[in-house]
């Protein structure tokens, strides 16, 4: 029997014994639209219950298939081309919100929900997460968690791992490990928490999470201001820093066809705000002073498509006294050859969309790395035409890799989940 066949049969008797767990009405056939990156699934699995999910992946794991999670499907694009895709684990029936405990500030919820059901539920007691995610009418807790997809709220609030104070990960070996809980402070072994977010879901499969949560602002406020150069954005930028604004937000966005621009984000009562929107106010010399909260938009702005074939997404990280430099060198290596738009918070991370040839595009990402690594920081690319070749998306961990391997060895030794598409090739 050759290896495809017996594939063919593993995956068969896989079917049948999982049918027995969720029952046939949530287990079909993959079709085109479930294509990870081209790379064809055979299943598509959806469990109920977290016990249940724990038994379909043990199966899997003891079959030698690849599995891929996949909660809102915002993200499958992100990290390297899996090496190969057996079954699509969804987690579009694991979507309640367990428990909001609004006295604590804390809230339990699985992993399929999504952010936005999570954020209406939280809103009746006047509470958010705050975190400001991509996609949040579609994306889920878990596949938030798995990408660590922070944005803007991120400089006041702290990331996703600061956010996070618990989770359940359904293993490979069919273990359900928790850690955290529902106190703010909880620590007992691993902390899984803070191993899981930003795996991309490569130790195990995020169940359900735990949140500290924070009070939804009475008013928002915008201030918005024009430059003429970025050297002079980036001085604005570190002086609203180094000022005792308390701004929840502060980025900078700039592009081929658009000047450097800061937006800052106030939140708080309509009396306090009044004041330090008029502060920022006398802090920006700049050509044009606005109030839109349409810009906090712009991160996601960057992913929109218009039908372009030739098109980079990536995502980088550089010092924010450092930006200013980088967004001049992406305007260098640009050229006249690629279209490019930029979005970056204080906090020195940034997001890059590059229109362009693929030859300019393969040779621009190369020099954009270079010289960010070089620097300390990074970049990650999660959209790239089909046909440039051999740039991995992570770029270089070589210091940390061998730990991570370690780590990948202990949770997942059989490289069930997400078959190569983590950091070195993990």
């Amino acid at each position: 029997m050759d290896a495809s066949a017996s594939q063919a049969n593993l995956t068969s008797t896989f079917e049948s014994d999982v049918r027995e767990i969720v029952t046939a009405q949530h287990v079909r056939t993959a079709t085109a639209g479930d294509a990870v990156r081209g790379v064809q699934p055979r299943l598509v699995v959806e469990p109920g219950t977290e016990q249940d999910l724990a038994k379909v992946l043990k199966l899997a794991n003891d079959a030698g298939l690849a599995v891929i999670p996949r909660g809102g499907g915002t993200k499958l694009e992100w990290g390297n081309r899996p090496r190969r895709a057996d079954v699509i684990l969804s987690m579009a029936r694991l979507d309640r919100v367990i428990e909001h405990a609004w006295a604590d500030l804390t809230v339990n919820v699985e992993a399929g929900c999504s952010i936005g059901k999570l954020q209406e539920a939280l809103a009746k007691h006047r509470q958010r997460l705050a975190l400001d995610a991509l996609w949040p009418e579609r994306a889920t807790v878990g596949g938030v968690l798995s990408a660590n997809d922070s944005g803007a709220l991120r400089l006041r609030f702290g990331s996703l791992r600061d956010l996070v104070i618990g989770v359940t990960l359904a293993l490979p070996d069919g273990t359900v490990a928790s850690s955290g809980g529902r106190v703010v402070k909880n620590v007992a072994g691993y902390d899984l928490p803070k191993l899981a977010t930003g795996a991309l879901g490569t130790l195990g499969v995020i169940t359900r999470a735990f949140f500290r949560l924070h009070p939804l602002p009475r008013e928002r406020r915008t201030v918005s201001c024009k430059f003429a150069e970025v050297a002079e954005a980036q001085r604005v930028m570190l002086a609203i820093q180094d000022s005792r604004l308390a701004h929840s937000g502060l980025q900078i966005c700039c592009g081929t066809e658009m000047p450097p621009r800061v937006d800052v984000l106030f939140e708080g009562t309509e009396a306090g705000l009044a004041a330090q929107v008029e502060q920022v106010k006398g802090m920006m010399s700049g050509e044009t002073i606005s109030e839109d909260g349409d810009v906090w938009n712009a991160r996601q702005e960057i992913f929109s498509t218009r039908g372009e074939a030739d098109l980079a997404i990536a995502k980088f990280a550089t010092l924010p006294a450092q930006l200013a430099e980088s967004i001049e060198a992406i305007v260098r290596l640009a050229g006249a050859n690629v279209r490019w738009s930029a979005t970056a918070q204080a906090t020195g991370i940034g997001w890059m969309r590059m229109e362009g040839a693929e030859a300019a595009l393969g040779e621009m990402m190369k020099a954009i790395r270079a010289g960010l690594e070089s620097n300390g920081g990074s970049l990650v690319i999660v959209r790239q035409p089909v046909g440039i070749a051999g740039i991995e998306s992570w770029g270089s961990v070589a210091d940390a890799l061998a730990v991570m391997k370690a780590v990948k060895r202990q949770f997942d030794p059989r490289g069930t989940l997400n078959a190569g598409r983590f950091v070195g090739g993990i």
